[in-house]
């Protein structure tokens, strides 16, 4: 998933964007707001310090949600009820006071994208390639030919490949896949070991480890072949 992180200070951009692609977020930095209406197009996500040195972060914001959907977190050392409401009422996602802990603004990243692909959509045809994923009669085709799935197979296949590049965690594919959302459910050497045993099942039938990539400590992404 491609990230433009807008941050006035230099210093900790570069320590956010290195944290950010150990956990394998693609993450580009700019400064100002004029590099933000410049570039945003090309974006999955937009982290918005709301201080920028050119153009009030509520303004960008408000710029980027006449053009786009794209999912926008705003980061702010105004956490004033007031601030929240403005960035809630100009379009953004979610609002995190600064200073943040890193967990939390991957959780809250997470939460975000969960709610913007979880939205109604058309589209009951997954095309990546040759692979072909039909939501609606829930056949999977490899070069035209039917690649038997149980339903937890296809579900897995379905949540990866409908966000292509983008990591999902073991906690969030139990919540799609498998519908656990408590602490207990999330966690353990079952849970783990119930997604890599899916994982490696799905592999198996489509012949070739790419189309799904192990991201070591973080999750999995749908990679294509």
């Amino acid at each position: 998933m491609r990230v433009l992180l807008a941050e006035s200070d230099t210093a900790t951009a570069s320590l956010l964007r290195q944290k950010m692609k150990r956990h394998g977020y693609d993450v580009d930095t700019v400064e100002t707001g004029a590099d933000i209406l410049e570039m945003f197009m090309q974006y999955d996500l937009l982290l918005l310090d709301l201080d920028l040195s050119d153009i009030d972060g509520v303004e960008v914001c408000r710029a980027v949600r006449r053009a786009s959907e794209m999912p926008i977190i705003a980061l702010t050392e105004r956490s004033t009820e007031l601030v929240r409401v403005l960035c809630l009422l100009e379009g953004c996602d979610d609002c995190l006071a600064k200073p943040y802990g890193f967990r939390e603004l991957l959780a809250r990243i997470e939460a975000v994208m969960r709610r913007v692909h979880s939205r109604p959509a058309s589209v009951q045809r997954i095309s990546r390639g040759p692979l072909s994923i039909d939501t609606e009669t829930r056949e999977v085709r490899l070069s035209g030919e039917l690649v038997s799935m149980t339903r937890k197979e296809f579900d897995l296949l379905r949540v990866l490949a409908s966000q292509p590049g983008t990591v999902l965690s073991r906690e969030r594919l139990m919540a799609e896949v498998w519908e656990r959302t408590s602490p207990s459910d999330l966690s353990g050497r079952q849970g783990s070991r119930t997604i890599d045993t899916h994982v490696n099942a799905v592999r198996g039938k489509l012949g070739n480890n790419g189309w799904i990539v192990t991201v070591r400590g973080v999750g999995f992404r749908f990679g294509g072949h």
